[in-house]
């Protein structure tokens, strides 16, 4: 599966090995920076990220920041993401099962490696259920977008 993954300066240096794990699982990695521990801001990686999902570029996508809120708002500005921040694997695999979840968003400041690994294979093993009542859900969703102005 090709993965994308972006981070803030926060979350470098997990989005480092959560990169690095994707790859020992053998999924493709599209890494979208940053690239240090610099300063920058969470809304262009979470919109670089979103659009390389959206573009069909990559399949899902792990985004990170410091607690993972920022990050989650922002991404989910873009019309067709359904990005969530999930610190249990409850949630990760959940919110693609029921939710056609498509970014996981993590807090580097909040969970540690060993975490952030599980989360992430959980995420990627899920798969939407495509019951009735989840697709008509999801659908409500886009209705959503649209009816605000965004379309998907």
């Amino acid at each position: 599966m090709r993965i994308a993954v972006g981070a803030d300066h926060a979350g470098f240096q997990l989005k480092q090995n959560v990169a690095a794990y994707l790859r020992e699982l053998g999924h493709e990695v599209i890494d979208l920076g940053t690239t240090s521990t610099e300063p920058v801001d969470y809304p262009d990686y979470a919109e670089a990220v979103g659009k390389t999902v959206l573009e069909g570029h990559a399949e899902r996508a792990v985004l990170i920041c410091g607690s993972g809120v920022g990050a989650s708002v922002s991404a989910n500005k873009l019309p067709g993401i359904r990005g969530a921040m999930c610190h249990d694997t409850y949630s990760a695999h959940q919110g693609v099962e029921h939710d056609d979840m498509n970014v996981l968003v993590l807090g580097a400041r909040i969970i540690g490696v060993e975490l952030a690994r599980e989360l992430v294979r959980t995420f990627l093993a899920a798969k939407f259920t495509r019951e009735e009542r989840h697709v008509r859900r999801v659908g409500k969703i886009k209705a959503l977008e649209k009816r605000y102005g965004k379309s998907t």
